[in-house]
């Protein structure tokens, strides 16, 4: 009796420690030290909100540039990638979709021009975040479309690419979708 006492003792120690503070603790501490981050970096525009920096979106339309695919639909509350292998025929169907689509609406593209992560999903599939390559080559497409000199689109990618800290460390030469996304839509309403 005395031992079933401990064990259950110490599961609901670690169940209060582990599920309960620790989490707690992370969340009090993020919000301190970086209090927009832990909200996922909120986007307004015009005091509506907009979207969140730090989380990926869909965009589908040929006016803008397109996201990053998604494992998860977007879905924030099912993060996660498809774990599917690289030699599984679904996934191997998927990304030729994928290929073929931007095939259709890139016309001069090729597949080896293709950024691998215009047609792979990140390991979150939320990733707000596509490549300055992936940006470039929708340019042709969203100036055909905008009716915007392809110059200044590549102005507004090279203004919006992220570079690494300090030019060093973390990732960098990435685009942000969403932000870019609603500078297109500035840009075009400045016309």
């Amino acid at each position: 009796m005395k031992t079933l006492r401990t064990i259950l003792g110490l599961t609901l120690l670690t169940l209060l420690l582990f599920g309960i503070g620790y989490p707690l603790a992370m969340v009090g501490l993020g919000t301190v030290l970086a209090p927009d981050s832990a909200q996922g970096n909120p986007i307004y525009k015009r005091e509506k909100l907009v979207g969140f920096e730090n989380i990926g979106q869909q965009f589908h339309s040929n006016r803008y540039f397109w996201s990053r695919p998604s494992a998860v639909d977007y879905d924030a509350s099912s993060t996660g990638g498809s774990n599917y292998g690289p030699t599984n025929p679904e996934y191997l169907e998927l990304v030729r979709t994928r290929i073929d689509t931007l095939l259709k609406y890139h016309p001069g593209l090729t597949k080896k021009d293709i950024p691998v992560d215009l047609v792979t999903a990140s390991g979150s599939g939320l990733d707000p975040h596509i490549s300055k390559e992936a940006a470039l080559i929708q340019i042709n497409r969203i100036a055909g479309i905008r009716k915007v000199p392809e110059d200044k689109l590549k102005e507004l990618v090279e203004k919006h690419t992220e570079k690494p800290l300090s030019g060093i460390a973390g990732p960098g030469n990435y685009v942000n979708v969403l932000k870019i996304n609603m500078a297109l839509d500035e840009l075009s309403t400045k016309k």
